[in-house]
């Protein structure tokens, strides 16, 4: 038995150690933010975050996340409440066909968590490792731009500084 911690939230699976995360999140826990694109590693459809960090789940067994915060997309908000990122993303009409989206706003949720406000030299290099073939990638850098504007105005109401 492996217990994740999901989006706050711990669930036991008796699932084969090895078996990749994203198996674990479509198919046990229905949480189908995560996409299956190559199973490689090579598009970041799945990406996830792992304690704060982008990690493909299409080649992450789950064996190494026990103990360790996941986070999805449904961790992020939801239809009703959509998390900053997401909300930019909306505001931003950056998605097309919508399925790199996932992934693009978990690179994105996770670079902002490190640098509240980044250069666009840095959000393309944190995004490279999504490949987006609809060709919204104008919206998809705006999104991050006017994201990293909410994310500013939370530190700075927090009393943290941005970096």
């Amino acid at each position: 038995m492996i217990t994740l911690n999901v989006n706050g939230s711990t669930f036991d699976t008796d699932t084969a150690p090895e078996t990749p995360l994203l198996y674990v999140l479509r198919n046990e826990m229905e949480l189908n933010g995560a996409k299956f694109g190559c199973g490689l590693g090579q598009c970041g459809a799945c990406t996830v975050l792992a304690d704060g960090h982008p990690i493909f789940s299409c080649l992450t067994p789950i064996a190494v996340l026990a103990g360790r915060e996941v986070t999805t997309l449904e961790g992020l908000g939801s239809i009703d409440n959509p998390g900053p990122v997401q909300k930019a993303f909306i505001d931003e009409q950056a998605a097309q066909c919508g399925y790199c989206i996932p992934g693009m706003i978990m690179r994105a949720h996770a670079l902002l968590l490190q640098n509240s406000a980044p250069d666009e030299t840095t959000i393309r290099a944190a995004l490279e490792p999504s490949l987006c073939r609809c060709g919204t990638h104008m919206r998809i850098l705006r999104a991050v731009h006017r994201a990293s504007e909410g994310f500013q105005q939370q530190t700075s109401a927090a009393g943290e500084p941005s970096q």
